[in-house]
């Protein structure tokens, strides 16, 4: 290969670049990037950085040294628009393009948003720019403050708008927030940290319409659901947001809206393509696509049926990736074991391994407290015929280390060319 181009300059990007020159190529490299920034921390733009203990001088994940000695051609604030049948052409904004040998999608995921014209006071929190916004917002005073999702970042910034002083309610469609990672067991758990925190948790309604002075943005129901909502760019501004309107019609006074309800793949430039697209871009366990000479890595990509949008999956993936894709065939997998991890109110959640409906759960180590978490945290292993398939923890780093080392020690052995999880 003479060329390889990088299309995606955030985390699995960077990571893509990197491994390219560690793995031999010494071509010309081509990193595209949709942001103006280069690439930047994602993970602490809902705590310190919202909060103002963290600056945007130490979210870069790299600096003018290493752009220089990776010897690519950044084009920073440029759009993909397409590739072509055969994976050689990439199309860029203004008709411009990219003659390569290989490609390595890494264009990550949008803030999925409410349809419906915006209000003034709504936010997503995916980006920098987001991040600005919403900062800038939340030190004009107190605030009133809607959170539309419960997850992790819907949690996270919940948690840092509480930390700053604002008056914060959380509005999750499903009967408990992190059901899906967690289990109802742990879930309702860790969802009583809200309350330790403060914050208003309302759950298992959905939001019926954003209130903006006079007029309702109506979204039909339960506007949570992933039907009724796209991702893209915000529209015009419009009126400031007044209230959060429940699908019982109750209406929950907000000056600030803060929409978490997921994220949508950017697959959107791939239309016409080769590549098989289904909730991102369909790849093997090596994270090959259909063409030998494209690969996907980080949030964008579906690999072996999985779409993991973690720190983990970003980093761990361009190795095998990228070895991959200079072999030109598929010569080793990606078999690393589910982790990730969250603060929410001095709390620093962590979990990782295969959870399944049917797991039991039980806490190893630390107490509950009137449904919450204890001082001394938690430890909970969930377990399945005998054996540990995951692990929670609350404020007990050291045995979920231990517990999660001993997780990845049991899985099935691995290639040298194979990511691992230790």
């Amino acid at each position: 290969m003479r060329t390889v181009t990088v299309v995606g300059a955030s985390l699995s990007g960077l990571y893509a670049a990197r491994e390219l020159r560690a793995q031999g190529f010494d071509g010309r490299l081509v990193i595209v990037g949709d942001e103006v920034h280069a690439p930047y921390d994602r993970p602490p733009l809902s705590k310190d950085f919202l909060t103002g203990r963290t600056g945007e001088d130490r979210l870069a994940l790299t600096d003018a040294e290493e752009r220089t000695g990776l010897d690519a051609e950044w084009l920073l604030g440029v759009r993909a628009r397409g590739l072509d049948a055969r994976g050689r052409t990439v199309l860029l904004d203004g008709g411009r393009t990219v003659s390569t040998d290989g490609v390595v999608i890494a264009t990550g995921a949008s803030a999925r948003r409410l349809p419906g014209d915006v209000l003034t006071g709504v936010h997503t929190l995916r980006t920098l720019d987001d991040a600005r916004a919403l900062r800038e917002e939340l030190v004009r005073g107190p605030r009133r403050v809607v959170v539309i999702g419960g997850g992790f970042i819907g949690a996270e910034t919940a948690s840092s708008c509480a930390g700053l002083g604002h008056d914060v309610t959380v509005v999750e469609a499903a009967p408990l927030p992190l059901v899906p990672p967690l289990g109802p067991e742990m879930a309702v758990v860790v969802a009583a940290l809200h309350r330790r925190g403060g914050v208003s948790l309302v759950t298992g309604i959905g939001v019926a319409a954003l209130r903006g002075g006079s007029a309702a943005v109506r979204h039909g129901g339960d506007a949570t659901g992933p039907e009724r909502v796209r991702g893209g760019p915000p529209g015009p501004a419009g009126p400031p947001v007044t209230g959060v309107e429940l699908a019982d019609g109750r209406v929950l006074p907000a000056d600030v809206v803060i929409v978490g309800i997921g994220a949508v793949p950017n697959t959107g430039w791939l239309a016409g393509s080769a590549l098989a697209l289904h909730d991102g871009v369909l790849c093997d366990d090596g994270c090959v696509t259909g063409l030998p000479q494209v690969v996907a890595v980080g949030d964008v990509a579906r690999v072996g049926g999985t779409r993991a949008e973690h720190w983990t999956s970003a980093t761990e993936q361009p190795r095998v990736a990228v070895g991959n894709l200079l072999a030109g065939r598929t010569v080793g997998t990606v078999r690393s074991l589910p982790y990730f991890w969250s603060d929410q109110y001095g709390a620093r959640i962590q979990f990782a391994g295969h959870r399944q409906g049917a797991d039991s759960v039980r806490i190893a180590e630390g107490t509950v407290e009137d449904g919450a978490p204890g001082e001394d945290g938690l430890l909970a292993l969930y377990e399945r015929d005998g054996r540990t398939t995951a692990v929670l923890s609350v404020d007990r780093p050291r045995p979920f280390m231990r517990e999660r080392r001993q997780l990845a020690r049991d899985q099935a052995p691995v290639g040298p060319a194979t990511a691992t999880n230790l």
